[in-house]
């Protein structure tokens, strides 16, 4: 079984919580260790960079393919992933002191990023749920390829790289770029999210699991605190 759905609700679930942490994060004094003073936005900025540029690789194409109006709803997909990645650059922007940023206040910053993301998160919950509608025997397990995908996604944002046609291998050399200076300023990224498809587990198998699952009665997420 496809385990798209499901993962994507607990990614969008772990990236709330790491925005929630983000925006309480409050600067130091020391401008020579900007991860020490903001650990918490710097690993939102990763996750979260990740997970739109995998979306982009492993979702969007069989969007365009599988879903009703797809090749136009992955356009405005991809336009409104450009929006939120544009928001995150702003974060990066003030985080490590640039010009353009440093006079606005962090709560402006957020409120944007906070809009940009649930407006994305909003459209992605969308194409997932239709997309998994549409899935058929012969189509892959896309919640597992979008985990892997994410493993080898860009760390940072890159509102500015192509987006469509040439833009995995745009993302392609974005990554081998951010993995460098990942390594060089020895940069912890978090693991993304795998999730796993416990439905035709029985109740004992869970409980030794210690991992319940209750069937769901619709396919909403939480609205965000």
């Amino acid at each position: 079984m496809d385990t798209l759905v499901g993962g994507l609700k607990a990614t969008h679930a772990a990236l709330r919580q790491r925005l929630d942490r983000a925006t309480t994060a409050r600067p130091g004094t020391d401008g020579a260790h900007v991860r020490d003073q903001y650990p918490a936005i710097d690993t939102f900025l990763a996750a979260t960079s990740r997970h739109l540029g995998a979306v982009i690789d492993v979702v969007v194409p069989p969007v365009r393919t599988h879903v009703p109006d797809g090749v136009a709803r992955a356009r405005m997909f991809i336009e409104q992933v450009r929006r939120t990645e544009l928001a995150l650059n702003q974060v990066k922007a003030k985080l490590y002191g640039s010009t353009y940023a440093i006079r606005r206040p962090w709560e402006s910053i957020w409120s944007d990023v906070r809009r940009e993301l649930e407006a994305t998160f909003r459209l992605e919950r969308l194409l997932v749920r239709d997309l998994a509608a549409h899935h058929q025997d012969q189509d892959p397990d896309w919640g597992e390829e979008l985990y892997h995908a994410e493993l080898h996604a860009p760390t940072r944002p890159h509102p500015y790289i192509p987006h469509a046609r040439l833009g995995h291998l745009a993302r392609g050399l974005a990554r081998r770029v951010d993995g460098f200076w990942d390594t060089a300023e020895g940069r912890m990224v978090p693991e993304p999210v795998r999730h796993h498809d416990r439905s035709a587990d029985g109740p004992i198998t869970q409980w030794l699991l210690a991992d319940p699952h209750l069937p769901e009665d619709d396919d909403e997420e939480p609205s965000p605190s």
